[in-house]
């Protein structure tokens, strides 16, 4: 159950890359764009905090893959720390999308599926 765990874990870290991607790199792209809705113009205006926002994603990417990577090298309690760490403040972030705005709970629940899977598939492992 724990490598389920690390394989969910990798899974929303590669997601929250793209994330990265979309909001700190091509916020006013196709890709962005077709995701986030708006044209670039309407975009234009909000780039800075999506260029912020995506580097909060992208650490929390990389707080994941480094927990994985040391749970693979044999550290397996700073490694799932850090992996819980990681996809747990993503799960939460996903929450507080889906709480706090009805229309944004699909996206929401895409955000938070793999995180919770990690989440929970690493607890049942540590619990075992």
């Amino acid at each position: 159950m724990f490598a389920a765990g690390m394989v969910f874990a990798v899974l929303a870290a590669a997601l929250h890359v793209l994330i990265f991607y979309m909001e700190s790199i091509a916020w006013e792209g196709p890709l962005a764009r077709s995701t986030f809705g708006g044209t670039p113009e309407e975009a234009r205006p909000h780039a800075f905090y999506a260029f912020n926002q995506g580097f909060y994603n992208l650490f929390l990417a990389l707080q994941a893959l480094i927990g994985v990577a040391l749970a693979a090298l044999g550290h397996t309690g700073v490694g799932a720390a850090l992996m819980l760490a990681g996809t747990g403040a993503m799960l939460a972030a996903a929450l507080v999308l889906g709480v706090s705005s009805a229309p944004h709970r699909v996206a929401a629940a895409k955000q938070g599926a793999l995180p919770l899977l990690a989440v929970a598939s690493t607890v049942v492992a540590l619990l075992a």
